[in-house]
């Protein structure tokens, strides 16, 4: 193990990306610990990517980027005017109401950093809302874009747990919606304080009607998706190409802003960011393998359950490693990493591998907007041109909603569990 975490360091610190370093330091291990295996390295890299729900990753990849593209985010952001533009602070309000629907349907924080921040962060600050502000609540509100179903964190956290994909969706619904409406009710606060405006809404009833049928098979879409994984319709995987059609027709041949020219582009898009998550997940195996080899998961266990201290104490000490983790590793592998070494030692102190999914998915969003990796930062610091310190300040008070719902999850299991034991027992 010493070698193992001392090339690591190394590699990491040469500025190689994890993914290479993980699987750099696992053949360092290899080829000093146990060279008689090195030759059946290649064969456990491309067993780590060879899995049927695989799939499902850049199908929903793909359905995200076509629901975008479909120009349905100018149609949220009209559509959220009309239940909260007029609260105190109404853009701010409508940022993350917005981001906590189009988290269903892209699945990821980044896309929703980028898709909503573009939009609103430049209205926001023609509006006299400082850019701290506008661009921090866009990139904590982007948080809710893992933790929503369908989450792409989810299927990888599943891939890796063995756990249910449908049972992981509906335990995140609830802790998501809870994050957006604690985000709401801060918005609200911070507003007043600093005397934002409320957004004038004047829409008839009819044009109010009209915007949310411009926007309700957008809204629907997520149910669709997650609906036909519940219920038994479809697996992941199918259901993920079910929504990627979905999202076809509905751009190109409903709200027709999605051109045929912009598919193959999206198409490699999908592709690239998947293959880039592939690659982790392929590399960080062997780091797992190493891991089952050397008991590590079973050390850590009898470590943990011998500690003479209140369970409620060990769970907030992994919440702070979670959190720490989230900050200098990036979502794929920091889930690869540390799922494995804590699901045992969760499941000794009763944690079921639901509620540990979602206690995980949530503390590392946090990781998005925290420097100096925080990758939603990036995104809105090239967006608003502001520093990522200064997004990162914009966004503390609003993280509060993370921090809260972390927590209740901790020690609240059916906040998580609730959903999923409903539908399927």
């Amino acid at each position: 193990m010493i070698i193992l975490l001392t090339s690591l360091t190394i590699f990491l610190a040469l500025g190689i990306p994890i993914a290479y370093s993980l699987g750099l330091s696992g053949f360092c291990y290899f080829t000093l610990v146990h060279p008689e295996l090195v030759s059946i390295l290649p064969q456990r890299f491309l067993a780590g990517m060879d899995s049927y729900a695989m799939i499902a990753l850049p199908l929903f990849i793909l359905m995200g980027l076509l629901m975008n593209a479909g120009g349905i985010t100018t149609r949220l952001i009209d559509f959220s005017l009309i239940f909260v533009g007029r609260l105190r602070g109404g853009l701010g309000a409508v940022n993350v109401f917005a981001s906590m629907v189009f988290g269903g349907i892209s699945g990821s924080s980044v896309s929703d950093t980028a898709s909503v921040g573009a939009v609103l962060i430049p209205e926001m600050q023609k509006k006299g809302y400082s850019p701290e502000f506008a661009a921090g609540i866009t990139v904590a509100s982007s948080t809710m874009g893992m933790i929503i179903p369908p989450s792409v964190p989810m299927i990888i956290y599943a891939l890796v747990s063995e756990e249910s994909v449908g049972k992981l969706f509906l335990g995140s619904l609830i802790p998501g919606v809870m994050i957006g409406v604690l985000m709401l009710g801060i918005t609200i606060g911070v507003s007043y304080w600093k005397k934002y405006p409320r957004e004038e809404v004047r829409l008839s009833t009819q044009q109010k009607l009209a915007r949310t049928r411009q926007s309700i098979l957008a809204l629907i879409m997520p149910v669709f998706v997650v609906g036909a994984v519940v219920f038994g319709i479809a697996t992941a995987t199918e259901s993920a190409g079910i929504g990627v059609l979905y999202a076809f027709i509905i751009g190109a041949f409903v709200i027709r802003d999605l051109k045929f020219r912009a598919i193959p582009p999206l198409m490699r898009d999908a592709i690239m960011t998947s293959a880039n998550v592939m690659i982790i997940i392929a590399l960080s195996k062997l780091y797992i393998w190493i891991l089952a080899l050397e008991r590590v998961p079973q050390a850590v266990a009898l470590f943990i359950s011998g500690l003479d201290i209140p369970v409620v104490v060990i769970l907030f000490i992994i919440d702070i490693i979670i959190l720490a983790t989230g900050t200098f590793v990036d979502v794929s592998p920091a889930i690869l990493l540390l799922t494995p070494v804590f699901l045992p030692s969760m499941a000794a102190l009763g944690v079921s591998r639901i509620q540990f999914g979602v206690i995980l998915i949530s503390g590392l969003a946090v990781g998005l907007v925290t420097p100096p990796v925080g990758m939603c930062l990036n995104v809105a610091s090239a967006i608003s041109k502001l520093g990522i310190g200064q997004i990162f300040r914009g966004a503390l008070p609003f993280l509060l909603a993370n921090i809260i719902t972390l927590l209740a999850i901790t020690y609240l299991p059916q906040l998580s569990l609730w959903l999923p034991t409903m539908f399927f027992e």
